[in-house]
């Protein structure tokens, strides 16, 4: 990928801001990215990760990490000012997904986005468009961790969150699944995770939740890393432990 950075940042530069300036500084941040690297991630056996992210659906890992690294920011400073649990939540994740030195690039990334005003709606119409539902919900997972691990969501957080979430095309319900995955276990929770009413019949329940495993599957997130399938299994794992919670309480057989 050394050389060919720069042109995707350039243009989803101009997609940040709209403006000529905001691709010449996706220009420069994409240059950066190639001295330090010049080489995307490789999954193990030495081939280069592959994501479905532009229109010849061949996009390197660079369209998803600058991405996230808007996202990220756009949620970091919903509050006012990135927290040390934040920090570390992105730089965790970072070196697992994308590795120690294209972690580092990414995350000086970050701290310039952090300053900039960017136009989310823009780069979500992009996601949106290029990567499927069950991509675009192990995103908002990512999201909703981040907004979780200073230890509570600030209501401009939320308000962020939402409007990523609409502008993805995810929809209410799917987004309060999402965050009750991050609250203590409890019959309430597990209702709102597999997306039922508590009134539901037993059918009903089984049925939410068979299509909320077939939804949250890892297998459907494997292509976009390691990282991604680790969180993806988690959020499986809290989608079968709510069912196992109702299916008790009820004693249902």
């Amino acid at each position: 990928m050394a050389g060919f950075n720069k042109w995707i940042f350039g243009s989803l530069g101009f997609a940040l801001t709209g403006t000529p300036i905001g691709a010449a500084i996706g220009f420069a941040l994409g240059a950066l990215m190639d001295n330090a690297s010049g080489v995307v991630p490789a999954q193990p056996g030495g081939q280069r990760r592959t994501y479905t992210f532009n229109n010849t659906r061949s996009a390197t890992s660079g369209d998803l990490a600058i991405s996230l690294v808007v996202l990220t920011a756009a949620v970091m400073k919903a509050d006012g000012k990135p927290s040390h649990g934040e920090l570390g939540h992105v730089r965790k994740f970072f070196a697992r997904q994308f590795g120690p030195a294209h972690s580092a690039e990414l995350l000086r990334l970050l701290r310039d986005v952090l300053k900039r005003d960017v136009q989310l709606r823009e780069v979500c119409a992009q996601i949106r468009g290029h990567l499927s539902h069950p991509e675009r919900l192990q995103i908002m997972h990512y999201l909703i961790g981040l907004a979780h691990s200073d230890g509570n969501i600030h209501v401009a957080e939320r308000r962020v969150l939402e409007a990523i979430a609409a502008d993805l095309g995810i929809s209410a319900k799917d987004l309060a699944s999402l965050d009750a995955m991050f609250r203590g276990p409890s019959t309430s929770s597990a209702y709102t995770i597999l997306e039922v009413n508590s009134k539901a019949s037993d059918d009903e329940v089984k049925k939410a939740y068979r299509r909320m495993a077939m939804k949250h599957h890892p297998d459907r997130v494997a292509h976009l890393g390691e990282e991604f399938q680790k969180a993806a299994s988690e959020k499986f794992k809290n989608v079968q432990q709510a069912y196992e919670r109702i299916e008790r309480e009820r004693g249902m057989k």
